[in-house]
């Protein structure tokens, strides 16, 4: 036959590079080594809650966790006040001046208003950051 005749053929060809099975077998072997893995935690967990060293360092190690974490709270609250009243101050800054564009005539009362409410909620905001410090020190309210 000619070439022009000849039926066209579909040559499939299939390609594989890992066999199913050796997929199968290394998410086994992966499930085995996480529970050796936990087996050995727990008994090096055991071990160590039998020793006084141990137990001694993890209570030292338990209460500078502690130490450190109120420290930082402290900071923490105390950057943030610093801030809020920074933004306060700007606040009234720009109160002022838009108090002086309201005088002039040249603004109307609706920009002090909001400046001035802008200027008091970040007072409070960094006055109660303060206040809270001064409160976790008292050992009152958290």
């Amino acid at each position: 036959m000619p070439a022009a005749a000849e039926p066209f053929r579909l040559r499939t060809q299939v390609c594989v590079i890992v066999a199913p099975h050796a997929v199968k077998i290394e998410a086994v072997s992966k499930v085995s080594t996480v529970r050796k893995l936990g087996v050995v935690a727990r008994v090096a967990s055991q071990q160590v809650k039998r020793s006084r060293t141990a137990r001694a360092a993890s209570s030292a190690v338990a209460a500078t966790a502690r130490a450190f974490g109120k420290v930082m709270h402290q900071l923490w609250l105390e950057v943030t006040g610093v801030v809020f009243l920074g933004m306060a101050a700007i606040g009234g800054l720009e109160s002022a001046r838009e108090y002086a564009k309201y005088a002039a005539g040249r603004a109307g009362l609706r920009s002090v208003v909001v400046a001035i409410c802008f200027t008091v909620t970040f007072a409070w905001f960094g006055v109660s950051s303060f206040w809270r410090v001064k409160q976790r020190g008292k050992g009152g309210a958290r």
